[in-house]
């Protein structure tokens, strides 16, 4: 099949590879929730060949992911896994979790959800990175969040930018405490956890 193409992958595959260079230079296997295209895994495959980097997302997306891991052909990125929230996880323990642009996707029910199985995913002293747009005490950081936002809630009610403050507590509750909030272009932020610390 022809490979799926994201843009905004494109322009903000160089930035979150800067963040997850050093944050993951001790870790092995990667579970990247919510997958996509499959760009994101083959880019950061190769820049961090140390990584077994195990994609997962919902059935539908998977042969698109297949595309591009069969054309990379990189000997550290396995077949996709289904991974819905609301059902069963890939085992682990997986060291490292990654997550692009999906919280604002997810129903918060489903946030909650994926907050509440991350630790049975993971080991001791796995390490979170979560990478996309937030609202900061309930608000928008910028006028174009706030037009995402917008059109978001307009397509489904149940999406929206997340208050960051609150999926730091979620996280919290799983063990995972924030280290970093790293600002990144076009108002993101990539937000770094550590389990155990």
């Amino acid at each position: 099949m022809e490979r799926p193409s994201s843009p905004a992958c494109a322009r903000n595959r160089e930035p979150i590879l800067a963040v997850l260079r050093p944050w993951f230079a001790d870790r092995r296997h990667v579970l990247e929730i919510g997958s996509g295209t499959g760009e994101h895994a083959v880019h950061f495959a190769a820049a961090m060949p140390q990584l077994v980097w195990q994609t997962s997302d919902r059935a539908g997306n998977l042969p698109g992911i297949r595309a591009w891991l069969d054309h990379a052909r990189l000997p550290n990125t396995p077949p996709p896994v289904t991974l819905d929230v609301n059902g069963r996880w890939p085992e682990g323990p997986f060291d490292a979790v990654f997550t692009a642009n999906t919280l604002h996707i997810m129903g918060w029910p489903e946030v909650r959800r994926l907050f509440a199985a991350l630790p049975a995913a993971c080991g001791a002293d796995a390490r979170l990175a979560i990478y996309g747009p937030f609202h900061e005490h309930g608000r928008p950081t910028s006028e174009g969040n706030a037009a995402f936002d917008a059109a978001l809630q307009a397509r489904d009610p149940r999406m929206g930018l997340r208050n960051h403050q609150a999926v730091t507590d979620l996280a919290a509750a799983g063990g995972f405490k924030l280290q970093r909030v790293v600002p990144m272009p076009c108002n993101n932020l990539c937000m770094l956890y550590q389990r155990g610390a």
